[in-house]
């Protein structure tokens, strides 16, 4: 018959696959030898117990237990656990699997330091300039308004204006003398003598005979 192998008894907090948690009860004080003891209680948050087997638990780095299944998954019981020799048990069969897990540790330290460093380099680039050559040119012509700026090849022409008095002599209409004509009918009474001739004839009785 193969030996069973010994393992410590767990105590404190387990946790399942799900994060769920639970905590190991003590051992029963009739128990013959805990050392021996291959199963063990835990109860859950929730009040249920099940039994585990001591060697299904993996302890942690901080002093609790990881159970690498479901609680679920395991045989409830309504008391303490019974010594080994009494009733037969039913066990879950249990496979450790392997939980890898990463961690940053700090392995050192270091310390960049930036040094600036000076040097000469010769630049030699084209630089343009505009330079603006202006000529005036008289014109003395009167214009009827201003004039916009315009561009003959590569000349732009600005146009300067300037008011000026200009002095002239026109005819100037103040009135205009409308003249009628009107006959007018008038009398002036006035003596006047006036001639005429008037013959006369005679006849004349003949003496001869």
């Amino acid at each position: 018959m193969k030996e069973r192998r010994k393992h410590p008894l767990p105590s404190g907090m387990v946790q399942d696959m799900d994060g769920i948690r639970g905590t190991v009860l003590p051992p029963p004080s009739h128990a013959p030898d805990n050392d021996t003891a291959t199963q063990v209680v835990v109860q859950l948050e929730n009040g249920q117990k099940v039994m585990v087997a001591a060697d299904a638990f993996v302890q942690q780095p901080d002093g609790s237990y990881f159970l690498p299944l479901q609680w679920t998954a395991l045989t409830p019981v309504d008391g303490a656990p019974e010594i080994e020799g009494s009733e037969p048990l039913v066990l879950p069969v249990i496979v450790e699997e392997l939980d890898v897990h990463t961690r940053r540790v700090e392995t050192g330290t270091v310390r960049i330091t930036k040094i600036v460093q000076e040097r000469e380099v010769l630049v030699d680039e084209p630089l343009w300039r505009d330079e603006v050559d202006i000529t005036r040119v008289p014109v003395q012509r009167v214009v009827d308004g201003p004039i916009p700026v315009r561009v003959e090849g590569d000349t732009m022409i600005v146009s300067l204006l300037e008011e000026v008095l200009v002095v002239e002599k026109r005819l100037l209409l103040t009135e205009e003398l409308h003249i009628r004509t009107q006959r007018v009918e008038t009398h002036h009474p006035q003596h006047v003598t006036v001639r005429s001739e008037e013959a006369r004839v005679e006849r004349l009785n003949s003496t001869e005979s």
